[in-house]
């Protein structure tokens, strides 16, 4: 009976079967007018995981307080040399092919490129361009000839200081940054030096104040030796792991930038020769008399610079610290005084060469481990740093040359 009933309530939906397959209907929602402001564009991230060991600071740094951005002003006081290289040398039976650095060309706020003259019996001279902004001049004799040139150099340098109150845009290149923060022949950048740099650095964050940390370090533990030859390899890497830290200017700065790069701060040497007295010291600059020309032969010296983003490439000069506390016994203030205003002060007596790192020199050259001075070599294969005089002369400013090619007034103001 039950059974009958229950398919008695079947037959409505069996006569019916559109109300089984009949959509549900739902109520539509009113639609909200749509608003005339603008959709706001999704914020830009100020870095990307590519660039963010070079141009990201870590939060609270001095890299993310910078101060608004101030026009670019040049220097108003500017000083002129004109630097000359004289070369004579003996014949020999085989050919001798020479290169001499040439002034640092690309223009920067403390120095300008004037332009070269250049004299003698060889052949084949010219201008050779290479990277970290390398410049030399190379030219050849043939065997049986007495080698003779006189190459002078024309260049104006204005004092370089850091200014914290001053950032400089756009950033650089990172490509460039990449090539200073690698390791190189002579410079580390992990193993020991890595541990030395943590060690120093301790907790500090702020990468300007890391830097500080490194060469306040270095020119309290690292020694100036006056006794070694003036023009040595500069290589940091066995000083670094036997903690012995004694050299000369390329050695001192070069274990600056070794530290600084095992923390992932792009920095760099710069190479190149003083050519006037020091108003610093006078251990720092070469002996000048008035309307004469200076001697320079033994005058080359090595400084670094490290970069901050915002603020770009910061000098410091602390093999000049050490130089003057060995060779003049400064009393602890002067010295401490010292270490302040070098770091971030170049004191413009000095002309930069380039920034290069062992250098392949063209024409089937040598491989210096780097380049400061002029480089003689044989077919052999020999080459060895040639016996030269090389004198440093005060021109006037604007510095005018012959009809031959002069730069306007203009491009260098007047003191």
């Amino acid at each position: 009976m039950k059974r009958r009933v229950f398919l008695a309530s079947l037959l409505p939906l069996a006569a019916a079967p559109q109300i089984l397959s009949a959509p549900v209907k739902t109520r539509k929602k009113a639609a909200k007018p749509r608003s005339k402001k603008p959709r706001a564009k999704p914020a830009v991230p100020q870095t990307t995981a590519k660039n963010s060991v070079l141009d990201a600071a870590h939060p609270g740094t001095s890299a993310t307080r910078l101060p608004p951005v101030k026009a670019f002003e040049l220097p108003q006081t500017w000083r002129a040399f004109a630097v000359t290289t004289t070369l004579r040398l003996l014949p020999t039976p085989e050919r001798q092919r020479l290169w001499l650095p040439l002034p640092r060309s690309p223009e920067t706020p403390y120095q300008r490129d004037l332009g070269c003259a250049w004299q003698g019996n060889f052949t084949g001279g010219r201008i050779i361009r290479l990277p970290d902004e390398l410049e030399a001049f190379y030219c050849e004799w043939p065997g049986g000839v007495e080698p003779e040139l006189e190459f002078t150099s024309h260049v104006a340098t204005a004092e370089r200081h850091f200014d914290i109150s001053r950032r400089t845009l756009p950033p650089e290149r990172e490509d460039l940054l990449r090539r200073h923060l690698a390791a190189s022949r002579q410079i580390p950048n992990d193993g020991a030096a890595l541990a030395l740099a943590r060690e120093i650095v301790g907790r500090i964050i702020d990468p300007v104040a890391q830097a500080h940390a490194l060469f306040n370090w270095i020119t309290q533990n690292a020694k100036y030796d006056p006794q070694l030859p003036p023009r040595g390899d500069g290589d940091v890497r066995q000083q670094i792991a036997t903690r012995q830290f004694t050299g000369r200017s390329a050695t001192i700065s070069g274990l600056f930038v070794a530290l600084c790069r095992a923390i992932g701060i792009p920095a760099r040497r710069v190479f190149g020769l003083r050519i006037a007295p020091s108003q610093v010291a006078d251990s720092l600059g070469i002996q000048m008399g008035a309307g004469t020309a200076a001697d320079a032969t033994l005058a080359a010296h090595c400084r670094a610079e490290f970069y901050v983003p915002g603020y770009r490439w910061i000098p410091v000069d602390p093999a000049d610290v050490l130089r003057a506390t060995t060779l003049e016994a400064l009393p602890l203030a002067r010295e401490i005084a010292l270490r302040k205003l070098l770091f971030g002060l170049w004191e413009m007596n000095w002309m930069a060469y380039n920034t290069a790192e062992a250098p392949s020199l063209p024409d089937n050259g040598p491989q210096p481990p780097f380049f400061a001075r002029p480089i003689l070599a044989t077919p052999e294969g020999e080459s060895s740093d040639v016996a030269c005089h090389i004198t440093s002369q005060t021109l006037p400013i604007p510095w005018n040359r012959s009809a031959e090619g002069n730069p306007a007034d203009g491009d260098i103001p007047a003191p």
